[in-house]
Order: structure tokens, then sequence, then C-alpha cells
């Protein structure tokens, strides 16, 4: 029910912000001035993959709309989660009911680039993606620039559905997939093929991963594994007022309680769910183990995820844990990519540490993975959090690694060198919308190479794009 006393205000909102834009109240960017432009997404949580996207979609936007003319602004759920993130950016605190500051905040700006991966899907939080389609609604009912970057559609609820058709229809998402174009296609939304942003982030040198790795005991020779569980099974996230009054009169809901009005799914079918997950894959993992000498590390990609790790330990046994609690992302990206195998079941664990080319599997909870793995031409690499049978089969994969680790790495070259240019590309899609929106604003002109239209690239990268992009 709270979901849709959410999704109710946020529709009036942004039909609020139509009327007073045709009775003429607001402004529009004029020349002279500087292009203020909000980016919406899920930061401020310690979300490594979200901060490392949303890095990256702003050093891109920056250097092609250029520092000297843009102001950019960034949501952020907790500013000591997010301190030294996202330099030149000013942070806006993004309070657990958002209704009011989005109607406050979005029409301070000439626009608004949504930078949520889970962008449009009710799979994780029908909240979240109501905050998304508020905020390109509101900013597309002013007539301003509206852009979804990077984004994924799924499975909406009707009522969300019918909101995205609704307000996102002047919008431009620009998406990391054919399969999320084909969902906002049936809604009649445009939409672009784009990419994931993370994809030229630089995190520490591996001196700084090689140094942590050493420190939690590893050797310096034997072949680490790392391992990225999740709690796939307690999405999506609800608003519930009524669990939240419980929750403070008597303590209940304690397990499930994510923050304020929100709730995970829990019960005992979730619960048993869960742990075959990490049973299975712990088995696996023990497996392997007695076949072939590794070094394994949990990582924590999210600092929700920190529990999973622990919980995993049940069966897996002492393990150290990285979180990214105790790691900013230039750390944790740093020590991943000193790793040498990696089973992720977090989209951005798998996409973060490709640029280091070493095999990589994914046990999924929905597409991202499943449609990063089948662009790797790696689908025989790819499992389900749900299998019944977790456990042989992860075992083959982490096999198939070691079998197959010079093609896979080729695949996975490939993969990134291609993403790279199609980041590129989106940047294209951007700067042609800014052009459509404001036909004035200062953009560079002439024709240029798709490497202007990227941050600029690290030393690694470079050669990475040099022995493989062709």
């Amino acid at each position: 029910m709270m979901d849709l006393i959410l999704e109710a205000w946020v529709s009036g909102i942004i039909e609020l912000a139509k009327w007073k834009w045709m009775v003429g109240r607001g402004s529009r960017w004029r020349p002279g001035r500087k292009l203020k432009l909000l980016f919406a997404g899920y930061n401020g949580t310690r979300n490594t993959g979200a901060d490392v996207s949303v890095e990256e979609m702003l050093r891109q936007i920056r250097h092609i709309l250029g520092a000297d003319h843009t102001e950019f602004s960034i949501m952020s759920q907790n500013f000591a989660l997010s301190k030294g993130y996202f330099p030149g950016t000013r942070q806006v605190h993004l309070p657990d009911v958002f209704p009011p500051f989005l109607a406050r905040e979005v029409p301070q700006h000439d626009g608004v680039v949504a930078c949520e991966g889970s962008m449009f899907k009710s799979k994780f939080a029908n909240a979240l993606t109501t905050m998304m389609i508020g905020s390109l609604g509101i900013s597309s009912a002013q007539n301003k620039l509206s852009v979804g970057y990077g984004a994924e559609a799924g499975q909406m609820d009707p009522l969300l559905a019918r909101m995205c058709r609704r307000y996102c229809a002047q919008s431009l998402i620009i998406t990391r997939n054919v399969e999320s174009m084909a969902i906002l296609r049936e809604l009649g939304i445009s939409s672009e093929l784009g990419t994931d942003t993370a994809w030229t982030f630089e995190p520490l040198p591996p001196d700084y991963g090689s140094r942590e790795l050493r420190r939690i005991g590893w050797d310096g020779r034997t072949p680490v594994l790392a391992v990225c569980p999740i709690n796939p099974f307690w999405w999506p996230v609800r608003a519930a007022v009524g669990k939240y009054a419980l929750r403070l009169l008597a303590g209940a809901y304690k397990d499930s309680h994510y923050r304020t009005i929100y709730f995970h799914n829990s019960g005992r079918a979730v619960t048993q769910k869960y742990r075959r997950y990490l049973k299975g894959m712990s088995q696996a993992i023990q497996a392997y183990r007695r076949d072939r000498q590794v070094f394994p590390v949990l990582i924590a990609m999210e600092r929700l995820d920190a529990k999973a790790c622990r919980h995993m330990t049940e069966f897996l046994g002492p393990v150290p844990i990285l979180t990214s609690d105790d790691y900013d992302m230039y750390q944790l990206v740093s020590i991943l990519r000193c790793c040498h195998r990696l089973v992720s079941s977090r989209y951005h664990g798998i996409v973060t540490a490709m640029p280091a080319l070493f095999p990589s599997a994914g046990v999924t909870m929905d597409e991202r993975i499943r449609n990063l793995m089948q662009e790797r031409g790696h689908s025989h690499l790819l499992l389900q959090v749900d299998d019944a049978d977790l456990e042989p089969r992860l075992l083959e994969v982490l096999r198939c690694m070691d079998r197959e680790s010079e093609e896979i790495s080729q695949g996975i070259g490939c993969t990134v060198a291609k993403n790279i240019k199609m980041m590129a590309r989106m940047g294209v899609y951007m700067e042609g919308q800014v052009r459509r929106n404001y036909p004035d604003f200062p953009l560079a002109g002439g024709v240029r190479s798709w490497e202007e239209y990227l941050p600029p690239l690290s030393p690694p990268l470079h050669g990475l794009m040099e022995r493989f992009s062709s």
C-alpha cells in the first residue's frame, strides 16, 4: 500500500510541475549560465558498483560538455558514506521519503541524468524506480533535459509501467543492452543502445591491492579466488508503515528491516532458499580446494553484502572478508583486480574485475549478469542463484575456468574494448540530446574521434584497447 501511495504522490508532483511550467512558473537555461544537471541515483550506501558507474559518468559528461560550462549535483543518501567521492560535484541529501525532495530539488536544475542501473524494474524496490521516474518526469514536464544513462529495464508492476509510459515518453533512455531497449519500446519510450559506465574506472595501483591481500594472509603465490555473495532472495524492498510502527514499538521485524519505512522480503521460504544458495556455493568451493590450492576471499561489493559474507563462513569456514564498509571504491576494486578467479552474484563485481582479464563466473538473480555473460560468449559460466544442483554445477564452472583460462581472458578483453567504444557512443548521444534541448549551449563542433567522447583513460586501459579493440 505504501508503494502505491509513493507512486500516486510522485505522479501528482509531476502533473503539478507540468501545470506550473505551462502557466509560466519556472526558468530555462540561458546562454552565459552554467548548465546545472542533477544526477539521480542510488549513491551514499557504499554500493561499490553504483558509485563506480556514477564516478565515470560524471567524468565522461563533464569532459564532453566542459567543466567551465557545467555545474553538477548528485543525490546521496548518506554524506558520510559518499565522502571523498565525485570530486567537483555538489552532493545533495536524498531522504527516504523522497517526493517532497524531488518537488523542491529537480526544478532548480536544467536537467536530470538518471544514473541508477536498475532504473526501470520492480525486482529490487518499486520505490527506487518511482524515484527514477519522478526525477526524469519532472524534468521532462518542464521541457528540460531528461536522460537515463546506462539503464536497464525489466519486469515492472502494472502501475509503475503505466507511470513509465506516461512520464518518460519524452526522455532519452540510453540502455545497457538490447533486451532493455525492447521493453522500453513496448512502452513507447525512446532509447539508444549503450552500456554500463564502469568500464573506464581506474582504481588504486595494483601495489595497493597486493599489499592488502598479503596483510590478510595471502602468500603472494597461491591463486586468489574471490567470491562476491549476496542475499538474492530478500528483494524487493518495500515501504511498510505498519511494519515500521511495530519495529519502533515492539522491536519486531529486526532481521528484515532495511531502513526507516523500508523492509526486505522475508519469511521461512526466503531463509531456506538463501541458506541453500550459500551452502551450495560453499560446498563447491570446498570441493574445488581439495583439487587445487587457492586462497579464497569473500568480498562485499555493497555494505549490505557483509552479512551474506559472514553467513557464508558458517559453511565455508574461516575466510577473510573484505567489505565496502572498510574500503572505498578505489581500494576495493584494486584488491579485486589482484585476484585470479572470481565467482560473483554482484554484476559490478564482474564488470570492475574484467579489465584485469582473469576468468570470472556469475551466479545470478536477474538479467544483468546473464546479459553480460551472453555478450562475452560465456553462457557456460553462468548459474542461477536457485539452481537445484548449484554445488556440482559451480564446481564444474570453477574447473572450466582453469581449463579455458586463455580463451576466457580473450573474450573478456574483447568485451571490455567493445564496451569502452560503446561508452563513447553514449557520449555522442548525450551531446546530441543537449544540443536538441539547448541549441545555444557551447558544444565542441566538427568531426571528432571516439576517444574524445570518453574521460581520460589510464595507461593500462590504453594498452588493453590497443590489444583488443581490433
